[in-house]
């Protein structure tokens, strides 16, 4: 069973393996959730739409509103209307 000590501050080295399997990266939060039996679970935390910010790099130019209907334009797919008379 993987260990870790806490430190004076309070913190503590997730070992790789605890890592690995949880998923968990660099800047990644974990939820303490206490037990009936009074301990405590530690669960990752679901991202943020807001961890998202950075991750796309900005264009590389201003894009403007005509080429984007073009694009929406050439993606768009027609579908037949039924009269459901």
């Amino acid at each position: 069973m993987p260990s870790a000590t806490v430190t004076s501050k309070g913190q503590v080295t997730i070992p790789v393996d605890v890592r690995t399997k949880l998923g968990l990266r660099p800047g990644s939060r974990l939820a303490f959730v206490p037990t009936a039996t009074g301990g405590y679970e530690i669960h990752p935390e679901a991202a943020s739409i807001r961890d998202l910010k950075g991750s796309v790099p900005r264009p590389s130019r201003p894009v403007g509103i005509e080429e984007m209907d073009d694009a929406i334009a050439a993606a768009a797919v027609t579908v037949p209307v039924t009269d459901a008379r």
